[in-house]
C-alpha cells in the first residue's frame, strides 16, 4: 500500500511540476532573447564635409608623384572610415574619417633626431611625432616625403599608416639617402 500511495504522489508531483518547469522554461527564453545580448552599437555618424588639409607647394616631379600616389588611395574608405573631400591640393591630400585622418603627400622632410626610431611598416619607413592631438608619421625613404596624421583617438596608430604603405610602395620612388635601417 505504501508503495501506490508513493506512486501516487509522484504522479501529482510530476503533474504540477511539469507545467511549471515549462513556464519557467519559457520565461527565461523570452527574457534571454530579448535582454541576454546588448544589441548591435550602431555606427557613430560620420562627417562628410571637407577637412582643412593644408597644401605644401610642389615642383612638376612632386606634383606628378603626388597625383599618381593620391590616384592609388582607396577611393571610398580606409577599413570602415569613409574618404572625406580637403579644402586644398586634392591631387596631393587626402582624408578619412572622422575625426579625419590626414595623408599629405610633398609634406617638408624631417630631420631625424640622434636615436630616433623609426618603423618599416610593410615596406615604408616612417618616422612617428607626436603633435599633441595626433601622431603624426612622415616617410623618411622616399624623394617625395608622405605624412600621415592619425587622431589620438584612434587605437594603435601604426596600423592605420599600413593602410598607406602599398599605395606609397607603388607610386614613390625610394630615396637614396634613406636613413640605415630603412
Amino acid at each position: 500500500m505504501a508503495d501506490s500511495t508513493t506512486r501516487g504522489a509522484a504522479r501529482v508531483a510530476t503533474f504540477a511540476a511539469l507545467p511549471i518547469a515549462v513556464v519557467v522554461g519559457l520565461v527565461t527564453f523570452w527574457w534571454l532573447r530579448d535582454h541576454g545580448t546588448a544589441a548591435p552599437a550602431r555606427p557613430r555618424p560620420q562627417a562628410t564635409t571637407p577637412v582643412t588639409v593644408a597644401a605644401a607647394p610642389l615642383d612638376a616631379k612632386a606634383t606628378a608623384a603626388c597625383r599618381d600616389l593620391v590616384a592609388k588611395l582607396p577611393p571610398d574608405a580606409v577599413r570602415d572610415r569613409p574618404r572625406r573631400p580637403v579644402t586644398t591640393g586634392p591631387w596631393q591630400n587626402a582624408a578619412y574619417g572622422d575625426p579625419a585622418i590626414t595623408l599629405a603627400c610633398g609634406a617638408a622632410p624631417v630631420t631625424l633626431p640622434v636615436g630616433a626610431e623609426v618603423f618599416v611598416l610593410s615596406g615604408v619607413c616612417w618616422y612617428p611625432a607626436s603633435d599633441g592631438t595626433a601622431t603624426v608619421w612622415t616617410t623618411v625613404d622616399r624623394d617625395t616625403p608622405v605624412r600621415v596624421s592619425v587622431p589620438k583617438s584612434y587605437d594603435a596608430p601604426g596600423q592605420w599608416v599600413i593602410e598607406f604603405s602599398a599605395p606609397i610602395n607603388a607610386t614613390l620612388p625610394r630615396s637614396a639617402a634613406a636613413p640605415s635601417g630603412c
